[in-house]
């Protein structure tokens, strides 16, 4: 017999077709008797989910209980006290007592031994700390200021003359070191180092007026001879005079008629009438004078003091004094 010689990997093709077609004639077999069954295919039920409502959580609202009020205690009212000095103690206002007691609002009909209710000190709350400003901001912060942008053919003069502010003031406020200024820099002008600008000087209230000097002497008609040199007329002083104030002294001369006076001011209390005042007649005559506080408010265009009246117009008094030429002698 001839011998066929298969290599290992026809030998395994051909088992494997040997195989395929076993196995398609036993298929062909099985599927004319009917044993064959066809798988049924059974539907798959597929479940839809129903979401769930998650509910949303209720932020609780917090309610604040409040804090009971402090408890009033009682006092035995003690000799000798006061409202005010129970208020003192405890630290609590007068009005306090006398609400929560039912007291007067004098608050004075304590007895000893009297039993008073005290309500608690209220607790001050500690105000809140507030920034302090140094002097130097304090400054700044209350100086009226204006920022000024500095233009073409500006100099620094002219700017300070514009605002009436000095040089001086510009260069500090601004750090400036010289009086070159730069078109375009902006500067801080201090309205509030400006010279102050000179206005009418308040008008002292004037003191009130002073009563009427009081005359003392000479009295009230009395004679002068050829043999005093002057009549020395004195009153009483008003009051402490100040440096503008004086006394008028008026000396008249009646018998010789109107316009025939003497008028001088004087700081003192008396007044001495020179003789050339005295009549160049032989008959006596008759003076008459008066006293007035007066008040110096100014001079005239001549340089002359202008006096004001101070005060009230003393009485007048008279004296007689003999003239130069002394007493007639009658002729016999």
């Amino acid at each position: 017999m001839p011998q066929v010689t298969l290599s290992l990997p026809v030998a395994i093709i051909l088992l494997a077709v040997f195989l395929a077609i076993g196995a398609i004639m036993v298929y062909v077999a099985l599927d004319s008797q009917g044993t064959i069954v066809e798988p049924t295919v059974t539907p798959t039920v597929t479940l839809t989910v129903t979401p769930t409502l998650t509910p949303t959580p209720v932020t609780p609202t917090v309610t604040s209980t409040p804090e009971p009020s402090p408890t009033p205690f009682s006092y035995t009212v003690a000799s000798g006290d006061t409202c005010l000095a129970i208020a003192a103690r405890f630290e609590i206002s007068v009005q306090s007592i006398v609400l929560l007691n039912s007291l007067p609002a004098a608050c004075n009909t304590l007895v000893e031994g009297q039993k008073l209710l005290i309500p608690q000190p209220t607790p001050t709350a500690t105000p809140q700390a507030t920034a302090t400003l140094s002097a130097a901001e304090a400054e700044f912060e209350a100086c009226e200021k204006v920022y000024y942008s500095v233009e073409e053919n500006d100099t620094l003069s002219t700017i300070a003359q514009n605002y009436n502010v000095p040089m001086d003031a510009i260069k500090s406020w601004n750090g400036m070191v010289n009086n070159t200024v730069i078109a375009g820099l902006t500067i801080v002008i201090p309205l509030c180092e400006r010279p102050a600008t000179p206005g009418p000087s308040p008008t002292p209230t004037p003191p009130p007026p002073y009563p009427a000097p009081n005359l003392l002497l000479p009295a009230d008609g009395a004679v002068f001879t050829l043999d005093a040199a002057s009549v020395t007329l004195q009153w009483a002083a008003v009051g402490t005079l100040n440096s503008n104030e004086a006394y008028r002294i008026t000396v008249e001369d009646i018998t010789e008629g109107e316009g025939r006076r003497l008028i001088d001011e004087v700081s003192g209390t008396t007044f001495s009438v020179p003789a050339s005042f005295r009549a160049k007649t032989n008959e006596p005559h008759i003076y008459r004078w008066w006293v007035i506080p007066v008040r110096q408010t100014g001079t005239d265009e001549s340089g002359n003091i202008i006096w004001d009246t101070a005060g009230a117009l003393s009485e007048s008094r008279v004296f007689t004094w003999v003239g130069e030429g002394g007493t007639v002698t009658p002729q016999p």
